[in-house]
């Protein structure tokens, strides 16, 4: 999946593989190595950026190519710690609308724990 999309630095820098992306579901994984605080947990800020990511893709999929498409709002609850392994995310749509679409991302760890929930608001305008 990852090859049709086009390249994102912010992406290779974080180790964040789409694995499906549809206008109904967005799926990514992020690696918890090289993405931690200094305590040793995985960063508050790399899931908000796998969340944007998600809805994002999933925004400019319903949009289209002659749409530009950002963040505007994101809200994000850590619920417990990712130390090691992969964590997963799933964005599904609440309303996806002509010009606002707003998403609902559940992050897990390998053992399927909730780590992180986020909501995410994006602009879709003609370009």
């Amino acid at each position: 999946m990852t090859s049709e999309l086009p390249p994102v630095p912010i992406h290779d820098r974080l180790g964040i593989e789409i694995v499906l992306a549809t206008t109904d579901e967005v799926v990514g994984t992020m690696p918890v190595s090289g993405n931690e605080q200094p305590f040793g947990a995985l960063h508050g800020g790399a899931s908000v950026v796998l969340a944007e990511s998600l809805a994002s893709i999933g925004s400019a999929l319903h949009a289209g190519r002659d749409h530009s498409v950002v963040g505007i709002e994101v809200n994000a609850s850590h619920h417990r710690a990712a130390t090691s392994g992969v964590v997963t995310g799933r964005a599904v749509p609440l309303r996806i609308g002509r010009r606002i679409a707003t998403w609902q991302i559940e992050i897990r760890n390998d053992t399927g724990q909730l780590t992180c929930t986020a909501r995410v608001t994006c602009l879709l305008t003609p370009q």
